[in-house]
């Protein structure tokens, strides 16, 4: 990819409940562009990490966390990553966007260097506690931040080509979710696994100082055709709640396999950390090729089928998950779930922009705070109930099963009427 001409034409999108206009004023370096969609990895693997470590979390031999202390880790990730993602396109107005990106890149610098000093603390389990809350709630804010830069940047990097940009991003980031769970059983294996959050801190200083000496020029700024409007909740139409619905509960089942799969295999079916491991990595990178897959096959078979066939699919890997044994199956089990979850969310946002297109940016922030929502529900709601009502976390992946049918059941109300057959209200640009 090559970064275009001094007269990229700008795009002009919502965020929240404001027009902003993406714009870049010089022509992009390779430095610049390497620093966007390298940075898409390193993000996507800080997103994983901490799930991905949740062995050395919750066993007696690392900090020996309860599921319940175990949850409540995310709960500042979550609600920071919200207020992250809502405040970052008003301070890249405010201030510039390489700020933006620039203060993103530190909160995850911060993140991982607390991580890996979390592991003076092993003797200390609530001091360990406090310390990893502030380093979740980073990783929160470090999310919200870099990932809105990110995809900026790629749109005005590439004007003409910014759906494939923005595509590519994307991919990377599920590359590093990927890549995630499989560092960690290496550097567990190797008995030091506080060796990838340091790697990856060392990392972020890297980028962050080579983001520092580019211009990474690209601005967000309030476009003159609207600046005067707004969108507020409680003007969205009635079907959006439906899409949030949708989302929210999608939010949940992902959540239940990405956050919860190595803490239940290795707790209750007496793989290794490290198979345990292997297998969540099976689930993200099908998560991942399966987004592709989609795309793929949507050619020749209507997307609305294959968003009501994804939940379908879900309620029943949520059966074989519950009483899967052995680590072959167990791989094939949530590698399956994985390709379930995987087109859900991207076809919820696409339906809903093609479906409003007026409020196309609008529909994008509100699901994704939706999808957070869905996140935190089940981050920190199964601990509770595994631990305080005594539920098998056997039962609990089975239960992902009830949680799968509403959800089949709202993704064929979205679908009852197809998108083309929609009239939309004429939209002045």
């Amino acid at each position: 990819m090559s970064g275009g001409t001094n007269d990229r034409p700008a795009r002009i999108g919502l965020h929240a409940d404001r027009a902003f206009l993406v714009s870049a004023v010089a022509p992009a370096s390779r430095i610049e562009i390497g620093v966007v969609y390298v940075a898409g990895i390193v993000q996507g693997l800080a997103l994983v990490t901490f799930p991905a470590a949740s062995s050395i979390f919750t066993s007696p031999q690392g900090f020996g966390f309860d599921s319940t202390r175990y949850g409540a880790m995310f709960i500042p990730q979550v609600v920071l990553a919200i207020l992250a993602s809502a405040l970052a396109p008003k301070l890249a107005q405010r201030w510039r966007l390489r700020r933006v990106l620039l203060a993103g890149l530190a909160a995850n610098f911060v993140s991982m260097a607390l991580l890996a000093l979390s592991r003076l603390l092993l003797g200390l389990p609530d001091i360990a506690f406090a310390v990893l809350l502030l380093a979740t709630a980073m990783l929160g804010l470090g999310f919200g931040a870099t990932v809105m830069a990110l995809n900026t940047y790629a749109e005005a990097f590439f004007p003409k080509r910014a759906d494939r940009a923005v595509l590519a991003l994307n991919a990377l980031l599920g590359l590093g979710t990927a890549l995630a769970p499989v560092l960690v059983a290496i550097v567990v294996g190797l008995g030091a696994w506080w060796l990838l959050p340091l790697a990856m801190a060392v990392i972020l200083v890297v980028i962050f100082a080579v983001a520092l000496a580019e211009p990474l020029s690209a601005s967000a700024g309030t476009s003159g055709a609207d600046a005067g409007t707004s969108t507020g909740w409680t003007s969205l139409p009635r079907r959006f709640w439906l899409y949030g619905a949708a989302v929210f509960l999608y939010g949940i089942v992902e959540t239940l396999n990405g956050n919860w799969a190595i803490v239940y295999l290795s707790g209750e079916r007496g793989m290794s950390a490290q198979s345990a491991s292997f297998t969540l990595a099976a689930f993200w990178v099908m998560v991942t090729l399966g987004r592709v897959l989609i795309a793929a096959i949507s050619r020749h078979v209507p997307a609305r089928w294959l968003y009501v066939a994804l939940p379908v699919l879900l309620l029943v890997v949520f059966q074989l998950a519950a009483h899967v044994q052995g680590e072959a199956r167990a791989i094939l089990v949530f590698g399956i779930a994985g390709l379930a979850c995987s087109g859900f969310l991207p076809l919820s946002i696409s339906f809903g922009g093609t479906e409003f297109p007026y409020l196309s940016a609008v529909m994008t922030g509100g699901l994704i705070a939706f999808y957070q929502l869905g996140y935190g529900v089940a981050a920190f709601g199964i601990g509770p109930l595994h631990d305080l009502i005594g539920l098998p976390l056997s039962t609990i992946f089975a239960g992902g099963s009830i949680v799968a049918l509403p959800l089949a059941i709202i993704a064929a109300l979205i679908i009852r009427r197809p998108p083309e057959a929609r009239q939309y209200p004429s939209v002045k640009t």
